[in-house]
């Protein structure tokens, strides 16, 4: 077997190299491909890449059905997380995932916040509810319950919602959970929510505190940019946006 050894093969007219001729076998030796964008025998694109492993033009077969990770936001001492793309009609369900949020100012609530497509100041009106599920460090369970919380829900109102209230600011109390967001993008309902979210109460010598939230925004206008930030202060924190077919 002869070796030709080369550091370019370039073709002989035009852009496109072929290796072999149809029906042919091409075998690669060596561990790996270096490419930025991959094309299949048809020249469809299968995927992408900007050369520092993000892929974009990813081929819809090569998507599965689950939540696909869009973006990563982090707040360091931040007022505010503003997520102002990639809310769109791509995908029927954006879930947006929440973790280590601690905020500045003991007694803080984190919420949320949205802007409808061409408007701003994250203030569109919210019908909701809400109700917690909590037990206390240090009683021994004296202070325990499951109870619906008239403070945390609105009633076309246009503040943040709530999803964890009076948290906690010291380093090992931070809270983390979801938020479902459904069809942002119609123009014809309105958009419905749901969220859970664990958090640190930090009155009384501490509580664990399950917050549930759901309800609706009230438009029928496409919904495009989100906020998370804190009733008061700044935070820390990640949050990751997923799109679910």
């Amino acid at each position: 077997m002869g070796i030709l050894r080369t550091k370019t093969i370039e073709p002989a007219t035009g852009s496109t190299l072929t290796l072999g001729a149809s029906g042919d076998t091409i075998t690669v030796s060596s561990d790996s491909i270096k490419a930025n964008t991959f094309k299949d025998a048809g020249g469809n694109t299968l995927f992408t890449s900007d050369g520092a492993g993000t892929l974009s033009s990813v081929n819809s077969g090569l998507v599965g059905s689950g939540p696909i990770l869009i973006s990563t936001s982090t707040a360091s001492d931040s007022s505010s997380i503003d997520i102002t793309s990639g809310i769109d009609s791509t995908y029927d369900e954006y879930m947006f995932v929440f973790t280590d949020i601690g905020p500045a100012t003991n007694g803080a609530n984190f919420g949320w916040q949205v802007n409808a497509d061409g408007e701003s100041g994250f203030n569109e009106v919210i019908t909701s509810s809400a109700f917690t599920s909590y037990n206390d460090e240090v009683h021994a369970n004296s202070y325990s319950a499951v109870a619906y919380q008239t403070a945390y829900d609105q009633a076309q109102g246009t503040d943040l919602q709530r999803l964890a209230s009076l948290t906690g600011s010291a380093a090992d109390e931070p809270t983390a959970g979801v938020l479902h967001l459904f069809s942002p993008a119609s123009t014809t309902y309105v958009k419905h929510f749901y969220a859970r979210a664990n958090s640190y109460y930090y009155a009384y010598g501490g509580y664990i505190n399950d917050n549930f939230s759901a309800g609706y925004i009230n438009t029928t206008s496409a919904i495009d940019e989100i906020t998370f930030k804190m009733s008061t202060g700044n935070f820390d924190g990640v949050i990751q946006m997923y799109g679910i077919k």
